[in-house]
């Protein structure tokens, strides 16, 4: 806005003017012609005369409009105000007057509109129906507003009050009144007396609305106006707007009294004159009307009923302050309360169990009260309230898929078989009642029934129970907890010997503890024989489940035994299908050469293999083999199928995995010894494929797991917190039977000791100033990125990753010049020449390739021997046995091609150059080391920058850790994944 066109200031913040001009309300008494006019078109409205009023002749109509002062005289004109032109805005009037002109205006002009009185200059003010209009004229004194009258011969007052009567006589003799002389004698008069405060009995009255009155006196030649607020009743309205007495003639006597004055004496004092006797009036009656229609409908609706007024619905009483009515709504209002639970409303539908209670239980309380009468239409049901305690009984018959148990559960109350399909229906939507077939109902409200309920919604994820109640085999627990809760239980025989197989982790048959085959030729430790009794009796039901032993305590020589056992058990069976990562196939035909020499082992090392031509014991194939020819595989039915390193197909959304799931078998186990890595999904997506019936819904797995455990609400977010402790426990329960885990602590006595050490490198400071540099840079890029973590997940791990690579080595992101070394690589370099020259051997992992390209080098010009393992390297086993040989002291490995199945216990010191928030990985590289067949004690050492983001993953290393002991291995705290506070964290 240019300075030309801004307001003044003056003009915007100048004191109001105080205007001058004065504004008064003008009140006319006028008359509206009557329909005997003898002239065209319509009736005209004119100012009332007392003549007029005398003879009745036309309508009579109160109105106002807007006056200003005259010029010439001291007294008020209409001059040029209007309603319209006020409303315009034309007047110079101070607010506050305007406000209360427009707002009257509001409050009649809807009378005017719709009344219709063809007087478009005034407002009527007979048909306003607001209780508003009297305060609001009240106040018009205070701002200066005079109401005046229009006319000379009119004079205006307002009282604060009036009360309207009615007086009932005996008709005036025929001759005086009209009337012929056979009715004089019964005849009735009816006239309202009408007082305005303390004044005497108005001549003439007529009602505003129903909130007030006005009466008109003859006064000399004048006529004297006045105004008073009142509350009418729809009767006595109707009488006042006759202007005058109300004749009854003697044939509608008894009509009248019948109908018209229980009427008025509900609605005002109604008093007898001298030889009239008035009957009291009779009662209202509250009627209660119920409809009875088929399939448990109902229909109910409360209505008062009045003599001669007929019905009122409950909801529309107009007069709340009626002491009768009062009493008795509060008098309903307690017997509906003490008869059910059932929401009182005055009228409703109701349905189902609502139907049946309203009849059974509220009808016959209601049918009590003196002044409620209750009418029926329809066929009244006979419904009744079963109160015995229920009785449950379960059962379970084998049904046609050999993972699946039919479940019967039968509750009985009263003698009453309750069928199980509506009882799981409204037991799962949490109702209190349910309704049978026959009109019987029950409460659900029962601590057996709570129990139901309960297991109902901790196997919600089972969506066989929409189906039809069936149990899964995998539902040891929970099966369990069906005996526990049912009086009695006959589960299906086959189900009853296959949990007493395993219940307690181990196979019995009449001679004891499954025996060790005979043709594995190594000794097995003694959890290592509890382990393959658990992996048989497991099999042995039809069943599979994860083998999660820590790294390095002999799952291979487990699963053979298994193997060697189930081909003891049926030699013409199927071959068993072993699928491990690419690295791994080898070492399963060497170690199965080693300790089962009877097995016949087939290694798959191409595609368009046909597994069924295939003659051996044991087949072996890679995952990348499996998901590149899945049809074939999923064509043959194995007798047993191992998933090693189960790991690989942890992401349930990748064809691998739907290839697994594809794979026909006996049982299907999964051997890792990291089951859970990032989050418990994890988990799910292994027993997916080895206990498909445990926990069958993904979605479901989330809602009831997943988002309590990871994603709990914050104040629940503590170790210990008891909505997941008990979420957790639920967890451990279910999976109990199906997962084994043995850690390292469990067989110590089996194992050299272990010392792990954080080596903190502190930087250079020309490495310490780069690396403060990227790390602002990077920080200020990240932190505006994470609100939205999902759609920048790539670039956010792509600077993490910068960070963690300029941790190692400047050079490695080409920063800083090539005058910056690695204060690591130094670390490292001296504790290698130490021990190589003591005659130890070592591992050195790290995730990248670039930063072991720079480590190779250095040791190489240093003089100390070393091979290399990473994803490029093409002779895998040459390689390995060229450390096992002793030609080379330090083994340096990518942890992504050496961190699983390997077994190097030639070494007894591990070097973790780079540390990664994913702990298992880690404790997968410790274990190639670490494990059965090491007989020194083994040293790690963890070389940490210090200063830098290589501590902050430390720190998640730690939660995450914590996540897995949760859930598999004790009751400790746990964390989430890695989420977009634990960036923050990271870039802190």
């Amino acid at each position: 806005m240019t300075p030309d066109r801004v307001p003044s200031w003056r003009t915007v913040l100048a004191a109001e003017p105080v205007s001058d001009d004065r504004i008064a309300l003008g009140v006319q008494l006028r008359v509206r012609e009557g329909g005997g006019s003898a002239h065209w078109g319509p009736r005209r409205v004119q100012p009332a005369t007392p003549r007029a009023v005398e003879t009745g002749d036309g309508e009579l109509r109160l109105a106002v409009r807007p006056l200003v002062p005259s010029a010439a005289r001291d007294d008020w004109v209409q001059g040029e105000a209007t309603w319209e032109s006020l409303r315009r805005g034309a007047w110079r009037l101070d607010p506050a007057r305007l406000r209360w002109f427009t707002t009257l205006y509001g409050i009649a002009h809807d009378v005017r509109v719709f009344g219709g009185y063809g007087d478009s200059d005034w407002l009527t003010l007979d048909g306003v129906d607001s209780v508003l209009l009297w305060p609001h004229l009240r106040a018009a004194a205070a701002l200066g507003i005079p109401l005046v009258s229009t006319r000379a011969d009119q004079q205006l007052s307002l009282a604060d009050a009036a009360t309207v009567e009615f007086r009932v006589d005996r008709a005036p003799r025929a001759h005086d009144a009209g009337v012929s002389a056979a009715n004089e004698r019964d005849g009735l008069m009816l006239t309202p007396v009408v007082r305005l405060g303390d004044e005497p009995p108005a001549t003439r009255a007529r009602p505003i609305g129903g909130v007030g009155v006005y009466t008109v006196e003859r006064d000399g030649s004048a006529l004297r106006v006045g105004l008073a607020p009142v509350g009418l009743g729809p009767a006595t309205r109707a009488v006042l707007a006759t202007g005058g007495p109300l004749h009854i003639p003697a044939a509608d006597r008894d009509e009248f009294l019948r109908t018209a004055y229980p009427r008025l004496a509900r609605e005002t004092e109604v008093t007898a004159g001298r030889g009239v006797r008035l009957p009291p009036p009779e009662r209202t009656v509250l009627v209660l009307t119920v409809d009875q229609q088929p399939r448990d409908l109902v229909d109910y609706a409360f209505a008062w009923h009045t003599p001669g007024s007929g019905r009122t619905a409950l909801d529309g009483d107009t007069r709340p302050d009626d002491d009768e009515r009062r009493t008795l709504r509060r008098s309903l209002a307690a017997a509906w309360e003490a008869a059910s639970d059932l929401a009182f409303a005055p009228a409703g539908h109701l349905s189902g169990i609502d139907a049946a209670i309203f009849i059974a239980q509220t009808l016959p309380a209601l049918e009590a009260l003196d002044d409620l009468r209750i009418e029926l239409s329809g066929i009244r049901r006979d419904y009744r309230e079963l109160r015995g305690d229920p009785r449950i009984a379960v059962t379970t018959v084998e049904s046609t898929d050999a993972d699946w148990f039919e479940l019967g559960v039968v509750v009985e109350v009263d003698g009453r078989s309750i069928p199980f399909r509506p009882l799981f229906t409204a037991l799962a939507q949490r109702r209190k009642k349910i309704l049978l077939s026959d009109g019987a109902y029950f409460s659900l409200s029962h601590p057996a029934l709570d129990r139901l309920r309960d297991l109902i919604d901790e196997s919600r994820d089972l969506v066989e129970w929409e189906a039809g109640p069936r149990i899964s085999r995998y539902h040891v627990e929970f099966w369990e907890d069906f005996e526990d809760l049912a009086d009695q239980a006959q589960p299906a025989t086959s189900w009853r010997s296959a949990v007493a197989a395993f219940r307690d982790g181990r196979a019995t048959d009449a001679e004891g503890p499954t025996a060790v085959p005979d043709g594995l030729t190594a000794t097995l430790r003694p959890y290592q024989a509890d382990g393959f009794r658990w992996l048989a009796s497991l099999r042995g039901a039809g069943l599979g489940g994860i083998l999660a032993d820590d790294m390095g305590l002999g799952k291979t020589v487990q699963v053979l035994a298994l193997l060697l056992h189930a081909l003891d058990a049926g030699t013409d069976g199927p071959p068993a299908l072993v699928v491990a990562p690419t690295s791994v196939v080898t070492a399963w035909r060497d170690e199965a050469a080693r300790h089962a020499p009877g097995l016949r082992v087939h290694v798959v090392t191409g595609t368009g293999v046909r597994p069924d031509t295939i003659d051996a014991d044991v087949v072996v194939t890679s995952y990348a083999l499996l998901r590149l020819d899945a049809a074939a595989y999923a064509a043959t039915t194995w007798s047993t199928v191992v998933f090693d390193e189960a790991q690989a197909l942890k992401n349930p959304r990748t064809r691998v995995h739907r290839a697994a799931l594809d794979l026909r078998a006996t049982a299907r186990f999964a051997v890792t010894g990291t089951p859970l890595e990032n989050s418990i999904v994890d988990l799910w997506a292994l027993l997916s494929l080895t206990s498909p019936g445990l926990f069958p819904s993904a979605r479901r797995f989330r809602d009831e797991y997943v988002k309590p455990i990871e994603h709990g609400k914050v104040d629940e977010n503590l170790e210990g917190g008891p909505a997941r402790e008990r979420r957790l426990a639920r967890l451990r329960r279910r999976i109990r039977p199906f997962l084994l885990r043995r850690t390292k602590d469990l067989v110590a006595a089996d194992l050299p000791p272990r010392q792990e050490q954080d080596v903190r490198v502190e930087l250079t400071s020309g490495h310490r100033a780069v690396y403060e540099r990227v790390l602002q840079r990077e920080r200020r890029k990240v932190l505006g990125l994470l609100d939205d973590l999902d759609s920048h997940r790539f670039i956010v791990f792509r600077s993490l990753t910068l960070l963690r690579m300029l941790a190692l080595a400047p050079a490695l992101v080409d920063a800083g010049g090539p005058g910056l070394g690695s204060s690591k690589l130094d670390t490292l370099r001296e504790r290698l020449g130490e021990l190589a020259a003591e005659g130890h051997r070592a591992l050195v992992f790290s995730q990248f390739t670039s930063y072991l390209d720079i480590v190779e080098a250095d040791l190489t010009r240093h003089g100390i021997a070393s091979v290399r393992l990473d994803g490029s390297t093409l002779r895998r086993d040459a390689v390995v046995d060229a450390f096992r040989g002793g030609d080379a002291p330090v083994f340096l490995i990518s942890l992504k091609a050496g961190g699983v199945g390997l077994t190097l216990t030639e070494a007894d010191y591990v070097f973790l150059l780079d540390p990664w928030w994913n702990p298992a990985a880690e404790q997968q590289a410790i274990d190639r080391a670490h494990r059965i067949g090491q007989t020194r004690p083994v040293t790690v050492y963890r070389l940490i920058a210090a200063g830098t983001i290589e501590e902050k993953v430390l720190e998640l290393q730690q939660r995450k850790a914590r996540l897995f002991d949760a859930v598999l291995d004790s009751d400790g705290a746990f964390s989430t994944a890695l989420t977009a506070d634990d960036i923050r964290g990271l870039l802190a």
